[in-house]
C-alpha cells in the first residue's frame, strides 16, 4: 500500500480528502501545516506529498523548498493542492520543483491520476538513481570500511545535542545510523522505572538496526551524549544495497556478532563481578566511546555509570569514593572526572 503525506491547515477538506484517498486504498498521514509535514516526511518517507500553498507556521512553498534540500526525501514526489489558481503562483510553485498542480475545487479522478502519475514517474526516476549511485562493476561495497563511505558519500545528516532524544523505543526504525563525530547512548527503562544501558557508541560505529532489511520498531530509546552528528541511510536503500553488494553481508554478520558478544560480556560481569571491578569496566567503556585519546579527562554521569554496571546507584557512589582516595578520578558536580585510565584498567 502506497503512503499519501496530506498537508493542509483546513479541517475538513483534510479529512474529506484522506477518506477519498483512503477508499482508493491509499495509507494517508495528515499535517495541519509546512512545518508539521515536514517532519512527518522525514520520519515516514511517504511515496507522495499533497501540499496546500497557504499555511500558517511554514507554507507549501516553504515546505517543498526544506525537503527539496535532504536526501531522503528530495525524490518524493511533491503535489501543490490550492486554492490559488493564478499563472505567477503555478509558475513559482513548478520553479521550486513540484511535480505537478491541483486547484481546487477538484473531483476525485483529478486527484487520483495525478497521484498514479508521479508515483509512476517517480518509480521511473528511482531506478536510473541506483544506477547513478550504485554501480556493481565500479563501486561494489565489499567490506564495512566501503559501507561506512556510502555513509559519508549519501547519508542524511542530522544533528543532535547532548542529551537529545534520537529516537524513542517504539518508534520505528526508518534509518540506519553512522556516528559521525560525538557519542550515543542506549537504554530501557525496566518495570521499577530504572534505566538500564543496553550499549553505548562511538565515532565511527554503526547503530540504530532493529533490522537491516525491515522497518521494525526500536526496543530501545537513543540519547546523545554529548553534541553529535549523525549520517543515515534509509532501511529501504540500504536494503537495496545489500541487495546488490551479498559480500558485505558477512562483514555485517560479524558485526552483528560482536554486538551479541559485548552484551553477553556485559550480563556476565552483572552476574559475577565485584562492584569495584564492574565499576572500573564500565568507566573504561565510557571512556573508549565518548574520547577521542583515552588520556583525556571524561565527565560521567552517576545514573548511567549505575545503570550500565548493573548496580544500585548507591553501591557505585561506595566504589566512586574509594576510587577517589586512590587518586583515580575527582567529583565535578553531579559528574565524575577521569583522571588516571591506567589505576582503573588494573582494576579491571
Amino acid at each position: 500500500m502506497k503512503t499519501v503525506l496530506l498537508i493542509e491547515d483546513d479541517v475538513v477538506l483534510k479529512e474529506n480528502t484522506a477518506e477519498l484517498l483512503e477508499l482508493s486504498n491509499y495509507k494517508v498521514i495528515t499535517a495541519s501545516n509546512g512545518k508539521v509535514g515536514v517532519e512527518l516526511a522525514k520520519k515516514y518517507i511517504p511515496n507522495i506529498i499533497i501540499c496546500d500553498i497557504m499555511m500558517p507556521e511554514l507554507d507549501g512553498y516553504g515546505a517543498l523548498e526544506a525537503l527539496s534540500k535532504s536526501k531522503a526525501t528530495k525524490h518524493i514526489p511533491f503535489v501543490f493542492l490550492s486554492a490559488k489558481t493564478e499563472r505567477s503562483d503555478v509558475r513559482k510553485g513548478m520553479n521550486l520543483g513540484a511535480d505537478d498542480y491541483i486547484t481546487k475545487p477538484f473531483t476525485e479522478d483529478d486527484i487520483i491520476s495525478a497521484i498514479e502519475s508521479r508515483l509512476a514517474k517517480v518509480s521511473i526516476l528511482k531506478e536510473l538513481r541506483k544506477s547513478d549511485i550504485i554501480e556493481p562493476e565500479k563501486n561494489e561495497i565489499k567490506t564495512l570500511n566501503d559501507l561506512k563511505n556510502f555513509f559519508d558519500d549519501y547519508g542524511v545528516e542530522f544533528n543532535f545535542k547532548k542529551e537529545d532524544v534520537i529516537y524513542y523505543e517504539g518508534d520505528h526504525s526508518n534509518y540506519i545510523y553512522l556516528v559521525n563525530n560525538g557519542a550515543v547512548k542506549c537504554f530501557r527503562i525496566d518495570e521499577q522505572g530504572k534505566e538500564l544501558v543496553t550499549s553505548l557508541y562511538k565515532e565511527d560505529d554503526l547503530f540504530g538496526y532493529t533490522s537491516f532489511t525491515t522497518n521494525t520498531p526500536h526496543q530501545e530509546t537513543a540519547t546523545a551524549i554529548e553534541n553529535t552528528k549523525l549520517l543515515g541511510v534509509s532501511v529501504l536503500e540500504f536494503n537495496e544495497l545489500l541487495e546488490k553488494n551479498h559480500k558485505i553481508l558477512i562483514e555485517l554478520i560479524e558485526l552483528l556478532t560482536d554486538d551479541l558478544s559485548s552484551v553477553k560480556k556485559q550480563l556476565l560481569q552483572m552476574a559475577y563481578g565485584t562492584v569495584n571491578k564492574k565499576t572500573a569496566a564500565t568507566i573504561l567503556k565510557f571512556a573508549e566511546k565518548i574520547n577521542r585519546k583515552p588520556e583525556d579527562p571524561i565527565k560521567i554521569s552517576r545514573n548511567d555509570l549505575a545503570s550500565v554496571a548493573g548496580i544500585a546507584t548507591e553501591t557505585l557512589i561506595r566504589a566512586l569514593t574509594e576510587f577517589k582516595k586512590l587518586g583515580i578520578i575527582k567529583a565535578e558536580g553531579r559528574n565524575i572526572k577521569v583522571i588516571d585510565i591506567q589505576k582503573l584498567k588494573s582494576i579491571s
